[in-house]
């Protein structure tokens, strides 16, 4: 049976994982960085105490350093699959404790965005997790992970 799309793009699936890792690990050092510049303990923990979060300085912290020191490593990809488990944790957080009552595309005049941005990036970071950094990362090159392709083949009974 014959494919529809662009059979010619199955060559270039490697690139898939990196393409991941870029444009999750902008984003995620971008917030981070903008949490430390503006005093993690001040602003984003003055937003974690109004919601009522326990040791909300300690988790401002935690988070900003999640997503900054993080996403420095998504992009390298290094310690790939072990860094989306705190970043999932973070969203995970965010969508229950701040996105909850406004929707998945908030209301016009809602003080905040829905929780568009965070499902797609939770989506990104669970198929990370599940696929790995890919070939073109850190992991691959220090033997930490190897390529899905290579994992299949060492799998496969003979």
């Amino acid at each position: 049976m014959r494919m529809l799309g662009f059979p010619f793009l199955n060559s270039l699936q490697f690139l898939a994982p990196l393409a991941l890792r870029l444009g999750l690990g902008v984003v995620f050092v971008v917030h981070g960085y903008s949490k430390f510049t503006g005093g993690p303990a001040e602003g984003f923990g003055g937003m974690l105490t109004g919601l009522g979060v326990g040791a909300p300085e300690f988790v401002a912290w935690l988070v900003t350093i999640a997503e900054l020191v993080g996403g420095l490593m998504l992009l390298a990809g290094l310690g790939t699959r072990l860094v989306t488990l705190p970043l999932i944790a973070t969203l995970i957080g965010a969508i229950i404790l701040v996105k909850a009552d406004l929707g998945v595309i908030a209301p016009t005049g809602a003080p905040s965005p829905g929780a568009e941005l965070d499902i797609a990036l939770l989506a990104g970071l669970v198929a990370l997790l599940f696929m790995g950094p890919g070939r073109l990362s850190l992991d691959h090159v220090l033997g930490v992970e190897a390529p899905a392709s290579e994992r299949e083949l060492a799998s496969t009974p003979r």
